[in-house]
């Protein structure tokens, strides 16, 4: 197995501290272990890799596949079941885990090639190619039963950062927290039935493939109402989206056609758009002690928007 990239192993050690230094001990060990369970011919991890190993694999009859290893966390075991849930709808398939050692074995998506390539030459193409993926999800996402983590598991990420400052918003502008904090309040309590959703589908997670023109991959597997799904790709890719010479013309044209084509309020597209950013820049805080600027920018950006 070739040697992983130190910054993904610090970042694994920041996240998971003694359980992801020995999660990396054990690593050759594991891939071993899951080329000789499904035997597979593994090959080099994919680059970059972040938050989880992921590398192309063949299966004993040719089949293309991906190998996924991950610290066994919460997380993951919530991404199994989205993963089970789509059954292949919307997004890559899951053909068998193991949920103990955190592996999971999936369909390799070809050519693979990101949303986020279309999205920096069409962004209006990007985005109904983003929505096409979304309807897909919903509909199989209206036939789960209702998991956890819920919008409103996630959303106490806003009393945990109060309590980090000593109640204050930190190094947020307190006006625009207070606005993304109200608004996801607001949102939560006239939501719309709830279903399975992805969680964080945003450009890269959004691959070309053979079977359907996009399919998507890393669901965090959420359940809330349809209209959440829509937060992460509003405020991705970043930074490329806040390089534009009108970052906030084009969020006002994308809140536009997402509730064009998916039949929401332009006002809650808006409302989890900036809730969801400002969410997941303390949770770069909470995750790896560093503010996450591109998010609270991203919140900026939606905070100014018309619509």
């Amino acid at each position: 197995m070739a040697s992983v990239a130190e910054d993904f192993s610090r970042r694994i050690n920041a996240l998971h501290g003694e359980a992801g230094r020995l999660w990396l001990e054990g690593l050759p060990a594991l891939v071993e272990h899951c080329a000789r369970r499904w035997e597979l011919d593994v090959g080099p991890p994919f680059e970059p890799i972040s938050y989880n190993y992921a590398a192309p694999a063949e299966g004993p009859r040719g089949e293309r596949l991906v190998l996924k290893l991950g610290v066994p966390t919460r997380e993951m075991l919530s991404e199994i079941d989205a993963l089970l849930g789509f059954d292949g709808c919307g997004a890559a398939r899951l053909f068998d885990s193991d949920a103990a050692r955190g592996a999971l074995l999936l369909e390799r998506l070809e050519p693979g090639t990101p949303l986020t390539a279309l999205c920096e030459e069409d962004d209006e193409a990007a985005t109904a190619a983003a929505a096409a993926v979304m309807r897909k999800l919903n509909r199989a996402g209206r036939q789960q039963p209702h998991r956890r983590p819920t919008a409103a598991d996630w959303g106490q990420g806003f009393e945990r950062c109060r309590a980090h400052f000593g109640g204050g918003p930190g190094p947020f502008p307190p006006k625009l927290f207070e606005e993304a904090e109200s608004l996801y309040a607001e949102l939560l309590a006239t939501s719309a039935p709830p279903v399975l959703l992805h969680g964080d589908l945003h450009h890269g997670n959004i691959l070309a493939a053979g079977r359907a023109p996009w399919l998507a991959i890393d669901p965090k597997g959420v359940v809330a109402e349809p209209a959440y799904e829509v937060g992460a790709l509003l405020r991705n890719p970043l930074p490329q989206l806040l390089r534009l010479p009108d970052p906030v013309s084009t969020t006002e044209r994308r809140i536009a056609q997402l509730a064009d084509e998916l039949g929401f309020e332009r006002a809650r597209v808006r409302g989890w758009g900036l809730a969801q950013a400002m969410l997941s820049a303390w949770w770069s805080i909470e995750d790896e002690g560093c503010l996450g600027e591109h998010g609270y920018a991203a919140a900026e950006v939606l905070a100014a928007t018309k619509i």
